[in-house]
């Protein structure tokens, strides 16, 4: 399965946002010390993030807050604002089977089912779980943190 670095940075700052954007202002600096991801890329996710009406961003004076409650943006929500096409790159066909062999002309076809149900099922997943889902996890990790 391929679920981009991108998704996975854009939900760290939703997290961080949740936890810390009432309370301070949160910065694409700010968030680049806290992922380990360089600013420009943080500020391409930020951007994407609003583009999808996840994020509210001031850019300049800098902040980022929530659009959405947690219990309303899914990691699908997240992965398709940040990586658009996530479902397509998730499972490639060879791209050059032989049209004078039975199997190359059709295999495209015969997989297209296959691989449809499965990015359906990925889709449903990732519906299923909701930055609320992810907040939770993240607070029982801190209650496990030793001292």
């Amino acid at each position: 399965m391929y679920i981009s670095a991108k998704c996975s940075v854009a939900v760290h700052i939703l997290v961080f946002v949740a936890e810390y954007g009432e309370g301070r202002k949160v910065t694409s600096e700010l968030l680049s010390l806290s992922t380990g991801s360089n600013p420009v890329t943080v500020r391409g996710i930020l951007s994407a993030l609003k583009k999808a009406g996840i994020l509210s961003v001031r850019f300049g004076t800098g902040g980022a807050q929530l659009c959405r409650a947690p219990r309303d943006i899914t990691l699908y929500h997240v992965c398709q604002a940040v990586e658009p096409e996530f479902v397509r790159k998730l499972i490639g066909v060879h791209p050059t089977p032989s049209p004078l062999c039975p199997v190359g002309r059709n295999i495209r076809r015969v997989l297209e089912s296959s691989y449809q149900k499965i990015g359906e099922g990925l889709c449903g997943s990732l519906r299923s779980i909701t930055l609320a889902d992810i907040l939770a996890d993240y607070h029982h990790c801190l209650e496990e943190e030793p001292g």
